[in-house]
This record gives C-alpha cells, structure tokens and sequence, in this order.
C-alpha cells in the first residue's frame, strides 16, 4: 500500500490504522523524517503512535549525511525483502513524491559527484548569487537551464555538479532510468487530497503545537552541529527561519510566520506534483480514504 498527500493531510494515521487492520508494518516516505536530528519540527509520529505498530525509516539518518532518493531506494528494497519473509504488509507512507517515484518508475542513472569536485565548486558557488549561477549554466548547458527556475538554487547547483564532474549535461541522464523495485507490481496508490484552505489552517495550527513542543530546541541543538546550509536537513520547513531567529537576523513571530509560510508553499507543491507526476493514483479526500482503502482491499 503506498499513502501519499500533502503535509497535514491526515496521511500518518491512515497509515497506522491500516497497518492495524492489516498486520502491517509503517514505512516511512518522507526525506525529512529520515533524519534523526529533527523529531518534532518534520512531524516525525510520537513513540507512542510508533508503539501502535511497527515503523521502519524514521530518524534512522545522520543529519550530516546527504541521503537522497537512491539510497532510500535501496534501503526500501532490502526492508521489502526482510518484511515478505516475515509475511507483514508494507504500508509506504509520506509526502515526497520523488521517494515513491524512486520506488514505481527508478531513478535516472546518474554517476555520483565526488567529495572533491563537490567541495570546490560549492566554495566557489557560494560567492554566487543564484540568478549568477543560473546564468551560467545557460551558458555551458542551455538545455538544463531551461528546465531550471532561475531561483532554484539547489537544483541549479546539482545541475553545475554534475556537469562538473562527468562533463556531461544532467538532461542527457535523466532519459535512462533504473527500475525501482516496485516497478510493475499492482499496488493501492492513494494519494489524500484535502481542501486546500484546510491544509493552510492544519498546517499553521501544527506549527504553533510544534513550537509547544520544542522545535526551537531541537533547531538549536542542529545549528550548533554547523552542518553544510546546502544539506537537505538544514533546509527541513521551519529550520532557516528558526535559524535566522537564533542568529538574530529574525524576530521569533517572523521566524514562526516563515515557517508556516514555507510549509504552505510546500504542500501546493505537493499537489503539483501528484497532478502532473504521479500517474495511476487515486486522489481521495482524507475523510474517505479509510473505506476506499478497505474497499480496494476487499473490506479487510
């Protein structure tokens, strides 16, 4: 079963709840509920909803580890395997559309960039406005550039990387893919789509809870690690602003504000991206998800 949506969707508890039904096993789909660092700030689930029944990939990551959508891929493969000798349903649940993706169709067969050619171009780019090294990258690979949003630094970056390091442009990868390995298989593929305006208020409401319940700590206790800006734990909803408070560059209210406002922006993203990405789901609202679940699965 794979359960996706939007950020404060609900997906979570569907999640557990299936697994219930079903003897199933939690799988986590979320690049930032990898990390161990960031518990309450991802909306990581509590060790007591953890205790319902069985989660697996969640805060297993360092936070200075760049994990990406391959590594999960292969986690998710060995994990499938281990729970089909047990006989226990994987219920894969989150908001990354990409680790799904990673999951049904595979990934682009992209070389790795060494530490070294990654090291010196992000000295170099950090003397770089993102719209500087946009314009490079039309000029050296006018094919990527186009697919790029000149504000999208970190995808900008990954596109330089690459070029880079096998002299070849990112477009000329991402044709050839790798199979993921749920590729062909028939799945249920929900995807929990609520009214937007809900989502916005669900959204700011958690955040206000979360900062209840320590978030500002837990970004305390990361900025002092004074990990790479550019790793994806650094850039989890609610860090940079909750940063730029603790470095005085932000008042709290502002820093909290940011946060929603980022989240918010995220979860219209999400949507996007099931519209034009996610192929073969079906989009339900959170309140009927339960019985479309349990009827696509013959009542449970």
């Amino acid at each position: 079963m794979l359960i996706a949506g939007p950020t404060a969707s609900g997906k979570s508890a569907l999640a557990v709840e299936l697994a219930r039904r079903f003897g199933g096993v939690v799988v986590n789909a979320d690049s930032m509920q990898v990390y161990r660092d960031l518990h309450v700030i991802t909306a990581r689930p509590t060790p007591e909803e953890m205790g319902e029944v069985p989660h697996r990939l969640y805060g297993h990551i360092d936070g200075a580890v760049n994990h990406s959508a391959a590594a999960y891929a292969t986690e998710v493969t060995m994990l499938l395997q281990e729970l089909a000798g047990q006989g226990a349903l994987p219920v894969l649940v989150g908001g990354t559309g990409l680790y799904f993706k990673a999951l049904t169709e595979g990934l682009s067969d992209i070389p790795p960039v060494p530490d070294e050619v990654r090291i010196a171009f992000r000295a170099r780019a950090e003397q770089c406005e993102t719209s500087e090294l946009h314009a490079e990258l039309a000029a050296r690979d006018p094919e990527m550039a186009v697919r790029l949003r000149p504000s999208d630094r970190l995808r900008v970056m990954r596109a330089l990387e690459v070029l880079e390091a096998t002299g070849r442009s990112l477009a000329t990868f991402q044709g050839a893919r790798r199979p993921g390995p749920l590729a062909g298989q028939e799945l249920l593929k929900l995807f929990l789509a609520p009214e937007r305006e809900l989502v916005r208020a669900r959204i700011d409401a958690r955040f206000d809870v979360m900062m209840g319940q320590g978030a500002l700590d837990e970004v305390a206790a990361l900025r002092e690690r004074r990990l790479d800006p550019l790793l994806p734990v650094m850039r989890a909803h609610g860090v940079p602003g909750l940063i730029a408070y603790l470095d005085g560059r932000l008042s709290l209210d502002e820093a909290v504000a940011r946060g929603k406002a980022d989240t918010r922006a995220y979860a219209k993203r999400q949507m996007t991206w099931f519209r034009h990405q996610m192929e073969g789901w079906t989009a339900v609202e959170p309140e009927v998800a339960l019985d479309a679940a349990l009827a696509a699965c013959g009542g449970g």
